[in-house]
């Protein structure tokens, strides 16, 4: 299970007791736009948002392991990140 916040999380929109995976994608130090895709243990695609205008993004996601790969111009990258239930997860994506 998966809510995607499209358009770039902004921090008073945390819902409290939800598990979060949030972060910013950056590409040579800046904030860059593009999409962000979650990707459940298996490698399964879940859920995929567009970054802000400052390379955020945000989920709402179950428990478990995780990948979060970014898609922007010019390059792609990804990190695992390992969600707690109620728990924010913030994970910094550079291409």
């Amino acid at each position: 299970m998966c809510g995607a916040q499209a358009g770039g999380p902004d921090a008073s929109t945390i819902k409290p007791g939800e598990t979060t995976i949030q972060g910013q994608v950056t590409k040579d130090g800046e904030p860059i736009t593009g999409y962000v895709r979650l990707l459940d243990s298996t490698g399964e695609f879940t859920a995929e948002v567009p970054t802000s205008a400052t390379g955020q993004f945000r989920f709402y996601a179950a428990e478990g392991t995780w990948t979060v790969r970014a898609l922007v111009p010019g390059g792609t990258a990804e990190r695992k990140v390992v969600a707690q239930t109620g728990g924010l997860t913030e994970v910094a994506i550079a291409v």
